[in-house]
């Protein structure tokens, strides 16, 4: 097997981010977690995923800190993996990947079920993303700048 390229210290966070949460078996089961899956054969089941991939990505997402190992909480001798702060997260990714295939998918009618407000039933409002002073941003409307960076000794550089 081809070990893929690691994008861990890239400088563009968006690489870095694939790097940990890039493949879709990941993507997947982290949605899985997040609606309370927790144990390897709930995982199994839910994905049909072969045993041996699902092994290594769930090892993957712990190393990362997405997911984290803990005794099953029914007392058996299973362990769970839970979402970490760092996996709950991904939840707004996933929303953003989800809202963009019910706009742009050429059969939206086959996506079975829509994202609700669990108090109120009614569909979430599709993501979008706001200036500080509240404008609405497109992809035209932001540019990327070199970071300030103070190191040690008080030198700035950017």
């Amino acid at each position: 097997m081809v070990k893929r390229t690691s994008f861990e210290h890239d400088d563009c966070p968006i690489a870095r981010s694939l790097d940990a949460i890039g493949d879709w078996w990941s993507m997947l089961i982290i949605r899985e977690a997040l609606f309370g899956i927790s144990r390897f054969s709930e995982f199994q089941k839910r994905l049909g995923l072969a045993k041996n991939i699902l092994t290594v990505r769930l090892r993957a997402l712990v190393d990362q800190g997405i997911l984290k190992t803990a005794p099953a909480s029914d007392g058996s001798a299973y362990q769970e993996y839970l979402l970490t702060p760092k996996g709950r997260g991904v939840f707004p990714i996933l929303v953003a990947l989800r809202q963009w295939s019910e706009e742009f998918d050429e059969h939206p009618e086959e996506i079975a079920t829509i994202l609700v407000d669990k108090e109120k039933g009614k569909p979430v409002r599709k993501l979008e993303l706001y200036s500080q002073d509240g404008r609405l941003l497109s992809a035209a409307d932001t540019a990327l700048k070199p970071r300030t960076v103070v190191k040690q000794g008080g030198r700035v550089t950017a």
